[in-house]
């Protein structure tokens, strides 16, 4: 992908200046310098190749290229910009949905702060191109973060306690099977060419906005947890989703347990009676799939200690309450990283 990239910008002499080094969990110091570069060349565009923490990165960048001020107070929300230069996209890692979405996530790591921002529709690519047959190559794992993160997106629109929406849950429910489906495939066939696409687009259509409408903007407290896993022990963003989203619904699934039970059917065909027998295999199914994806689903499998429990509990505490379908708060969080231990 490297190689025709670079040939494609020579042939078309298109001038260039490469940055390198992004990290599977993208921090702002490269920010800082990619910002640098762009002010210091007046650079008018930015080619994104790779995965969501590259496109991330290139979005902080546009943005903060036309920021007067420290773009991280675009993150912490102290400032807002809606200018950045176009961003255009090569993807070589689906799950993040960043390839079509104006979101960007980033880590500032002298604080172990992992937050978002957005510089609104100057953040949106100009344009993406997804090819499934340049993901051929990707380890296991990646694929596999790609397609746990994609389902999250999917659950925390699903979950934001928005109702009556047939339309948008079946959407919604039809995604998650087939990530389930291709992913399962691609353990095995990685050049596997129909799986590669399903799970590519599946991946876009989860977060691209189009799965969003008609709710109430997400609930995203599973993934504010994972944020402070990764922000701090630097897993990847899939494997942390992994360990936290079943452990969430166990602790939250008393509000509106119907919701839980309605998705518990239409993705594993579960047939019991009793709602809370439904829930219990509900987890234990999503925790063998991510099992099957060697994925995590516990943080003492990563390492984590009980008393380290108490320091990711502090960091996702920040800024309170978080969630939308039940508001968390200190100790809410607390017992939520415990079941997940």
């Amino acid at each position: 992908v490297y190689a025709r990239t670079i040939s494609s910008l020579r042939q078309n002499e298109i001038e260039f200046i490469e940055l390198g080094g992004v990290k599977a969990n993208p921090v702002l110091s490269l920010v800082y310098e990619g910002i640098e570069i762009i002010k210091q060349n007046k650079i008018d565009g930015i080619l994104a190749v790779g995965g969501g923490s590259v496109i991330d990165s290139a979005k902080a960048i546009a943005a903060g290229s036309l920021f007067d001020g420290d773009i991280w107070d675009l993150f912490s929300g102290k400032s807002s910009s809606n200018k950045s230069i176009p961003i255009f996209i090569i993807l070589t890692l689906s799950g993040t949905g960043s390839e079509m979405n104006s979101f960007a996530v980033i880590t500032k790591e002298d604080e172990n702060k992992k937050w978002a921002f957005s510089a609104g529709e100057s953040s949106y690519p100009k344009v993406t191109i997804i090819e499934p047959e340049i993901q051929f190559s990707l380890p296991k794992n990646q694929t596999a973060n790609g397609a746990i993160d994609s389902i999250a997106h999917v659950m925390e629109l699903y979950f934001d306690g928005n109702e009556n929406n047939d339309i948008q849950d079946e959407f919604a429910e039809g995604l998650i099977r087939n990530i389930i489906k291709h992913s399962k495939i691609l353990m095995n066939e990685p050049e596997n060419y129909n799986s590669r696409a399903e799970l590519a687009w599946s991946a876009t259509l989860a977060l691209n906005g189009i799965n969003s409408a008609g709710r109430s903007g997400g609930d995203w407290a599973t993934h504010t947890l994972e944020h402070s896993i990764s922000a701090f022990y630097d897993i990847a963003h899939g494997a942390g989703l992994s360990i936290m989203f079943p452990a969430w619904i166990k602790y939250v699934s008393d509000v509106k347990p119907h919701r839980f039970v309605k998705l518990a059917k239409s993705i594993f065909g579960i047939s019991k009676e009793n709602d809370s027998k439904i829930i219990e295999e509900f987890i234990q199914l999503l925790k063998e799939y991510f099992k099957q994806l060697e994925s995590p689903t516990s943080l003492s499998e990563i390492g984590i200690s009980e008393q380290e429990i108490e320091i990711l509990t502090e960091n996702a505490s920040i800024r309170l309450p978080i969630g939308r379908l039940k508001k968390l708060n200190k100790e809410d969080i607390r017992a939520i990283f415990k079941l997940a231990y």
